[in-house]
């Protein structure tokens, strides 16, 4: 009995081993369940290489944008630059302001090369999480209530710069450097306009090509720039070629017992190579012709001014053919005036070689009183080729600017602050070349921006 109940035992864990091992040998039905347990992890993997591509496609539009905006922002060159970044992304479909959307700016973004003037736009945006949320990403903001993924692109560009010939700069650096008193018929075609200042031509632009203003430009100008770096004065080191005084505190005034004869000119004056000092007024005793070698002549007028005469019987001083002239007005502040004046005319062209090469035309830069000129191109007329350089003048341009009987079409004038009033113009332009004047030149704005990140 004890045998059976062994033999029923062994039967029974046999049959129970059985079992077991074809349950374990039984495959059918494990792919279902394994495909189970895998299936949100394969959604979720699925769904976030959808939303990738998804992002990168939206990131790749806003980059676009993004360059766009900074080449317009840059192109514009204004202080409007921004509202021209945003117009340029909105093309896009980015609007600053809707839907989360923004659109930002900046004119002082570092460049590459060096320096902070670039001009830089950043869109900024979200996109929604979709099926990626299944494997645990929440993204990286919370908008409105759900997780979305903040995208966002940038781009760099600069205005390309280009060299600016200006025949008139006005140095002063407040207020309104460079204006107009009613100039309707102003002409300044062929010539372009620097003001370190602001600009304001009300009504008139002036026909000037360019109209450049590190200051507000207000009219001046066919195309107008604001915001412009401001130029330094070019000629200020020509002071350094100019001799000790040689006049041991002495400058007759005209109209005085003690003038001199010698300070009243007449007929031809023949002028030395070398620098010609006058002490005091310089007279024209009636029309006078210089003749100089062929290099050219300075003639240094100290603590004087040179004088014309007055209507009817202004005098004429002019330089004959193949000759050339600088007039330099030096010496110290106080009661003297430093400047042509009268009812005559200055008729001459100023060397080309040497160091006073295209400077017509030199007040000395330490001087800042008795500089001013109120009628310039009028009293006296003024048909000049080359460089009129007054750094601290306050100038009133009221004639006609005419080149020189014997020069090339050149003219250039620097001054502290100008005013163009009534029919103010200048009609020599594009020979600066040949008469040997390297008129103030800028790196002014000009083209179309440039992408440089």
């Amino acid at each position: 009995m004890k045998s059976l109940e062994l033999v029923r035992e062994g039967a029974v864990w046999k049959a129970l081993r059985t079992a077991v091992r074809s349950f374990v040998r039984d495959r059918s039905g494990s792919v279902a369940v394994m495909a189970a347990l895998a299936m949100p992890v394969l959604i979720g993997v699925t769904g976030l290489g959808v939303e990738v591509s998804y992002w990168y496609l939206t990131q790749r539009s806003m980059q676009n944008a993004a360059d766009s905006a900074a080449i317009a922002a840059a192109t514009n060159g204004t202080v409007n630059y921004s509202a021209e970044a945003k117009a340029a992304a909105a093309k896009y479909g980015y609007v600053h302001g809707a839907n989360n959307i923004s659109v930002t700016a900046s004119n002082t973004a570092p460049c590459p090369s060096g320096g902070a003037n670039c001009y830089s736009a950043t869109i900024t945006g979200y996109v929604p999480l979709f099926l990626s949320q299944v494997v645990g990403y929440r993204g990286t903001a919370t908008v409105d209530g759900s997780q979305q993924t903040m995208l966002s692109a940038k781009a760099v560009a600069r205005l390309d710069l280009m060299p600016r010939e200006y025949c008139i700069l006005a140095l002063g650096t407040s207020g309104i450097a460079f204006g107009t008193n009613g100039a309707p018929k102003a002409d300044l075609t062929g010539c372009s306009i620097m003001s370190n200042a602001g600009a304001d031509c009300n009504g008139h632009n002036l026909g000037a090509d360019y109209g450049d203003a590190a200051g507000k430009n207000e009219g001046c100008g066919i195309v107008q720039r604001s915001d412009v770096p401001p130029l330094s004065d070019p000629y200020a080191g020509l002071r350094d070629n100019l001799p000790a005084d040689p006049c041991g505190g002495k400058y007759p005034q005209m109209g005085t017992a003690d003038f001199p004869a010698a300070n009243t000119w007449n007929g031809t004056v023949t002028l030395p190579a070398g620098p010609k000092n006058v002490c005091g007024d310089l007279v024209l005793g009636g029309d006078v012709t210089i003749q100089t070698p062929a290099e050219g002549a300075i003639l240094i007028i100290w603590n004087g001014q040179l004088y014309t005469g007055k209507k009817p019987s202004g005098r004429t001083m002019s330089t004959n053919s193949g000759s050339a002239l600088t007039i330099v007005f030096t010496g110290t502040n106080g009661g003297y005036i430093h400047s042509p004046s009268g009812d005559g005319t200055l008729d001459f062209a100023a060397p080309t070689t040497g160091p006073w090469k295209g400077i017509a035309i030199y007040q000395d830069p330490n001087l800042t009183t008795g500089v001013d000129i109120s009628e310039a191109g009028n009293t006296p007329t003024w048909k000049i080729t080359g460089m009129v350089y007054l750094p601290h003048a306050s100038v009133t341009l009221s004639g006609v600017i005419n080149k020189s009987s014997n020069g090339e079409s050149c003219f250039g004038l620097v001054v502290d602050n100008l005013l163009i009033n009534g029919t103010g113009s200048i009609l020599s332009t594009g020979g600066c070349a040949a008469a040997g004047l390297d008129l103030p030149t800028g790196t002014a704005p000009t083209g179309r921006g440039t992408l440089v990140m």
